[in-house]
C-alpha cells in the first residue's frame, strides 16, 4: 500500500516505514488554518461571549472582573469542541499508527483525546459561572418543573 493510499485511508501521524524497505517518510501534517477561518472562528467566540455576559449583566463589578476570565475561556471551549466534534465525526475517533515494522495499528485520535479533556474541562467552568450568577438567574439542576417529564411522555 503506498503512502497516498495510506494516507487517505487514515490520519496518520510519525514516521511510516513502507514496503519494509528501511525508506522512512514522515508525514506528519501541519494544518494551519486560514485567515478567513480564524477571522471566523473569533467572530464565533465573541458571539459566544456575548451571550454568557448577558447572564451576568445584573452581578455586581467586582463578581464581573472574577467571572471575566471564565467567560473567555468557556466562549473558546465551546467553539473548539464544536470544531473538535465535527472534526471526529467526519473522521472517526481513531487514527492509525506505524511506529515499526511490526508496531501499527489504531489509536484513538489527538482529537478525540482533547475533546474529552476539553468537554470536563468545560463543564467545569460552566458550573464554576453558575455558581456566581444571582440565585434568581441559577439554573438548578434538581428543579422538578424543567418539563423534561413532559417530553418524555410525549406532552
Amino acid at each position: 500500500m503506498g503512502i497516498q493510499k495510506l494516507h487517505k485511508l487514515y490520519r496518520v501521524r510519525g514516521v511510516v516505514y513502507m514496503d519494509e524497505s528501511e525508506d522512512v517518510v514522515n508525514i506528519t501534517e501541519e494544518i494551519e488554518p486560514s485567515k478567513e477561518q480564524i477571522k471566523n472562528m473569533k467572530s464565533q467566540i465573541t458571539k459566544e461571549k456575548n451571550k454568557i455576559l448577558k447572564l451576568f449583566s445584573s452581578v455586581d463589578k467586582k463578581t464581573q472582573k472574577i467571572v471575566n476570565p471564565l467567560i473567555d475561556n468557556a466562549a473558546y471551549m465551546k467553539c473548539e469542541l464544536k470544531r473538535l466534534k465535527d472534526y471526529n465525526i467526519e473522521h472517526g475517533v481513531k487514527e492509525y499508527y506505524k511506529n515499526g515494522k511490526s508496531q501499527f495499528g489504531f489509536k484513538e485520535s489527538v482529537e478525540s483525546k482533547t475533546y474529552n479533556t476539553m468537554i470536563k474541562n468545560y463543564l467545569s467552568t460552566i458550573k464554576q459561572l453558575n455558581d456566581y450568577l444571582p440565585v434568581a438567574s441559577k439554573i438548578d439542576p434538581n428543579d422538578e418543573d424543567d418539563d423534561f417529564d413532559n417530553f418524555c411522555n410525549g406532552g
